[in-house]
């Protein structure tokens, strides 16, 4: 590497602000993001990233499913690039750095590039992948899947919202169906930059997260069916009460996650009564369960104790309750060569760090089945994130676009 190119540093204040100025796409009053993938605030931060990264003389193109390639020309065009890149939707009520990060700091790195007139030897391809978050569709992380063979482009095409729109149809709306097929666009290999999302990093002073796993995910989609009747004139004993049926069954998650804890978490993310009235008791609930682990086989102790669980429940409750597996993601381990890159990049530029492993699954978690894949971390507030008060400091996010960068100088080479 030149001495120029491993002395370079990303422009803080241009990353910082571009943050602040996607931000805008839907802004919430408390100061976070609700850019739900695929609807209008989604085209709009698209729209502004597209115009961004041609500015920066990327060629942008689309994939079926709405992901997004732009790809940064190097002197070896025969070779696949180096993937750079995260996600630009949140949550319903997100914040302004989940995903967001990862993908303007790659928009950061080509920008410090052209700066300094760095040609690479391999080319580089930023990437905005459609619909990391799973608030709108299911499954999460639901175009990387794709991309590596997981699901069918059709299937996910199909999958609806809660209002019966297709992902098909969300894209024509937005008008991002583009015209590439999924998986035509290669990798050498993809590194992603993301906030922690959990309080490991800034609990003990590290700047970076040296990501070298994740955890696998189990998510389900339930159903409780008890009987409708009148909250004033049933008796106590002979009801069928779905609602309180669903309390234990979230009391029985809670306490099967502690029981493999602490290598195990189990969440009851929604619930949602059919046709409530204060005055009935309720009659059918539909409900989602996410449980995770890095150990596959806790994967398997949570889904046998969660079924065995929910059978006792609702066999003396005498109601039924369907318990549908909709997702497994096995754990990852991310490449040792390119995790080994990450943490000398780390390394080189002096900043503090550890290994660490990802509580949140991500899209190069998916991409990692198919090509070397690996993450730099940095700390984000009080280890919120999936909410309008999550936070990154200006000189963490640097560290992690700086970081970044040179980990992908490392793998793409310095054109001489």
């Amino acid at each position: 590497m030149t001495q120029v190119a491993s002395n370079l540093q990303i422009d803080s204040a241009r990353l910082w602000g571009t943050i602040h100025e996607t931000a805008k796409f839907g802004a919430t009053p408390k100061g976070g993001v609700r850019r739900l993938t695929l609807g209008a605030e989604d085209k709009q931060v698209r729209d502004w990233f597209k115009t961004a990264c041609e500015a920066a003389g990327l060629e942008v193109h689309v994939d079926t499913l709405g992901s997004m390639f732009a790809l940064r020309r190097g002197r070896d065009m025969s070779k696949p690039p180096v993937g750079l890149g995260s996600h630009l939707d949140t949550q319903p009520t997100g914040g302004k750095f989940d995903g967001v990060l990862g993908t303007l700091a790659a928009l950061e790195v080509v920008r410090t590039l052209n700066d300094a007139g760095i040609e690479t030897e391999i080319p580089l391809c930023i990437v905005n992948w459609t619909n990391e978050e799973g608030s709108r569709f299911a499954p999460a992380m639901m175009a990387s899947a794709a991309y590596v063979g997981d699901f069918t482009v059709d299937d996910i095409l199909s999958r609806k919202d809660a209002d019966g729109v297709t992902v098909a149809d969300a894209l024509e709306i937005i008008g991002y169906r583009g015209d590439s097929a999924v998986g035509a666009q290669k990798f050498s290999s993809f590194i992603e930059l993301h906030i922690e999302q959990g309080p490991i990093l800034e609990a003990e002073g590290k700047t970076i997260g040296v990501v070298d796993s994740g955890q696998g995910l189990l998510w389900y989609d339930g159903r409780i069916t008890g009987f409708e009747s009148h909250a004033g004139s049933t008796p106590m004993r002979l009801r069928r009460d779905a609602l309180a049926t669903l309390s234990e069954i979230v009391l029985a998650m809670e306490t099967i996650a502690k029981k493999h804890g602490p290598n195990a978490v189990g969440t009851i993310g929604e619930a949602v009564i059919a046709k409530p009235s204060r005055n009935v008791i309720p009659g059918e609930i539909a409900f989602t369960v996410d449980c995770r682990s890095a150990d596959a086989a806790i994967m398997d102790a949570l889904d046998a104790d969660l079924r065995a669980a929910t059978a006792e429940i609702s066999a003396r409750r005498k109601v039924e309750v369907a318990l549908d597996l909709i997702w497994r993601k096995a754990p990852t381990r991310f490449d040792p060569k390119l995790v080994d890159a990450v943490e000398a990049a780390a390394k080189k530029l002096g900043f503090s760090h550890r290994r660490i492993t990802s509580g949140a699954g991500h899209d190069a978690c998916n991409l990692n089945t198919r090509i070397p894949a690996a993450m730099v971390f940095v700390p984000c507030k009080d280890g919120v994130s999936h909410n309008e008060l999550e936070d990154a400091t200006q000189a963490d996010c640097t560290a992690g676009a700086n970081v970044l960068m040179h980990t992908v100088l490392a793998l793409a080479g310095v054109a001489s």
